[in-house]
């Protein structure tokens, strides 16, 4: 039978107040299942939610008491197809807290039961994540249903209420205890799947992971775990990946990467030591059931124990795809051990409730992965070099996309300057965020000080002279105190150099202020009306952003790709310190973009990213007005001046 059907189910599972609802004590039985004739009747997924018992528990809290339930939920395929990792969602509203549930994992949930489930979660099976069909099966009903056992607690509704669907229209016998539903296939829908593919087809998104069972045994497999980044403009940097172990399986050995703590303890005291009492698990690695996996250093690529998997061994660094498709990629191995009832070789259940951590520079970038889904078995090259392909025993697919947490502070910002006017709009005050110590002597709320250009480059603690001095002599205000420092790592000037009938040019200088050298950088820079303009960047390898028109992606050249952390100058007793610096000419034509106005604001950035983060703008644009008008060789002169301590180092 073709497998060319993926529902997913919503049930809204609504606490009614309705008075009429009794609440059955926990000496009373519960309903009957659904009469055969009643889930026959649906030609599609027949679907039912069960209350069977509820009751007060301890502590006694009249205003907001708590109860346990107990119900059933119940999925029949009685459809034509067979359902493929087949999903449920319960639309839990009364700040319930799940303690336990049979037959399924939680799969838009990270944690371990028990789980808040108060805005609703959604099941997925384990280990059956199918469900056949009646056709198929002969109707053998093992194959066809699954019933989820769920008990926890949920808070206000208790007798006489009952945690029942609002609805009763499909209601039968009783509608004090069961709702129920009848799901059709939805005719307009064409699968992906044929009959030649019984798999669901593979997901996009911001990062997947592939878990691939190379070899198989009755006892343990070796499977591979390839984690990819598809975002173009997303990096990680010492990641970190967990996944849970849903049937008390360890990990024994590893390749290309390593548990971060290596811990057996509770293997040798719990199942897994009594089953495998002859088992040296001082040469196992980790019997967590939620274990942490890190990367290799690169020193480990060669290693013939740890290392030698392709992909390997980086640090934990993953780049964008358009980077280096090569470094968009990290691969590990290990061998996994199971136990009863688990012991064939064809039994494998891969790990569940995914996360991975992108880790510094960018540890606000978190994903939020789904649960692992079959698909067709993945091919790999044939090692042995002959023009063959191998394939996977089985492949599981996990989807992880990008999820910020709100008011994330910036870690970089960007400065603005231009040919026509002699003063720089530094980043603004407290850009990557302020000290909110009290005896702070600086102002968070006012705006930046204008700055000769030369100013730019010098920490912000050693240029308030400079900043004075200027203020000064522009006749502007100096307010008391003085506006706090940007406090960011990385800072980028955007330099507008000429413009001139046929095009016009722009200077970036990126300056890294970290106590980190910085490999692999990249930048994109968005200029909303003048970016389909871009023809060349001189210092830097530049490209317009796959799917964009108005996106420059910037990146170091080889060799040259290291953004070095800030240091001491030649002379440290008379200069400050100096940031890492790279800078680069960027050249824009205007037959394409005729009717732009440079000077007004269209030659400057309307969005800039550094490593992934999204770098703070200035609140305003350089402006002829009031100010000193610069040809570009005097602003070339300016910055060579000021460059010139750096370059001689």
């Amino acid at each position: 039978m073709a497998l060319n059907l993926r529902i997913i189910f919503v049930i809204t599972i609504l606490l009614s107040l309705n008075s009429s609802h009794s609440l059955p004590t926990p000496q009373q039985q519960p309903p009957p299942p659904p009469s055969a004739s009643l889930s026959t009747a649906c030609n599609g997924v027949f679907l039912s939610y069960t209350h069977t018992t509820g009751y007060p528990i301890p502590p006694t809290n009249p205003a907001n008491q708590a109860y346990r339930f107990e119900s059933t939920v119940t999925i029949l395929n009685n459809g034509l197809n067979e359902l493929k990792s087949w999903r449920v969602f319960v639309g839990f509203q009364h700040n319930e807290l799940l303690v336990f549930a049979t037959n399924v994992v939680l799969a838009d949930v990270t944690s371990s039961l028990p789980a808040f489930v108060g805005n609703g979660t959604v099941f997925a099976g384990l280990p059956e994540t199918d469900l056949k069909s009646a056709v198929e099966t002969a109707r053998d009903w093992t194959q066809m249903e699954v019933q989820i056992r769920l008990v926890g607690t949920q808070f206000g509704v208790g007798a006489p209420n009952v945690p029942l669907p609002a609805n009763c229209v499909f209601c039968y016998t009783n509608c004090n205890y069961v709702m129920h539903i009848c799901c059709i296939k939805d005719s307009s829908f064409r699968s992906k799947i044929t009959a030649e593919n019984e798999f669901l087809p593979r997901q996009d998104g911001d990062i997947t992971i592939m878990y691939d069972v190379m070899r198989s045994y009755e006892t343990d497999y070796w499977a591979q775990v390839s984690i990819s980044n598809h975002n173009t403009l997303r990096r990680l940097d010492n990641w970190k990946l967990s996944g849970e172990w849903m049937r008390d399986e360890f990990i024994y050995g590893m390749k290309g990467a390593y548990p971060y703590v290596v811990d057996t303890s509770d293997c040798i005291f719990g199942r897994q030591g009594q089953f495998y009492k002859d088992m040296d698990f001082s040469a196992a690695l980790n019997c967590e059931r939620r274990p942490t996996i890190i990367d290799l250093p690169p020193t480990r690529a060669n290693d013939t124990n740890l290392g030698r998997v392709p992909f390997c061994c980086r640090n934990g660094t993953i780049l964008p795809p358009n980077m280096d498709p090569s470094k968009s990629k990290s691969i590990f191995q290990m061998q996994v051990y199971k136990m009863p009832p688990d012991l064939n070789k064809s039994e494998l259940i891969p790990p569940q409730k995914w996360k991975i951590i992108g880790g510094t520079p960018n540890p606000d970038n978190q994903y939020q992965c789904g649960p692992p889904v079959r698909v067709s078995p993945s091919t790999f090259p044939d090692s042995s070099g002959l023009p063959t392909e191998s394939r996977s025993i089985a492949s599981w697919q996990v989807v992880c996309n990008i999820t910020r947490p709100k008011q994330t502070r910036p870690r970089c910002c960007v400065s603005f300057s231009a040919f026509f006017n002699d003063s720089a709009i530094p980043c603004s005050t407290c850009a990557c965020g302020c000290n909110n110590i009290p005896s702070q002597t600086c102002s968070a709320i006012e705006p930046a000080l204008l700055l000769p250009p030369y100013a730019l480059l010098i920490p912000f603690e050693n240029r308030t002279v400079e900043a004075v001095e200027w203020a000064e002599i522009k006749r502007l205000s100096v307010p008391n105190p003085l506006p706090c420092g940007d406090n960011c790592g990385v800072r980028i000037n955007w330099h507008l150099l000429s413009d001139y009938r046929g095009g016009w040019t722009a200077r970036i200088t990126l300056l890294n202020w970290g106590e980190t050298d910085l490999a692999d950088w990249f930048a994109a820079v968005q200029l909303d009306n003048a970016g389909p303009g871009f023809e060349q960047v001189y210092s830097f390898n530049g490209t317009t952003l796959a799917g964009s028109n108005n996106t420059i992606f910037l990146q170091g050249i080889s060799d040259f790709n290291n953004l070095a952390a800030e240091k001491d100058d030649a002379n440290p007793r008379k200069h400050p310190r100096v940031p890492g610096y790279q800078q680069s000419v960027i050249l824009f034509t205007k037959k394409t973009t005729p009717n732009i106005n440079v000077a007004r604001g269209d030659g400057f950035p309307t969005k800039v990213i550094f490593n992934g983060d999204e770098c703070a703008l200035p609140a305003v644009l350089p402006s002829s007005s009031g100010g000193k008008i610069m040809t570009a060789t005097t602003v070339l002169v300016s910055l060579a001046t000021a460059l010139a301590p750096l370059l001689m180092q």
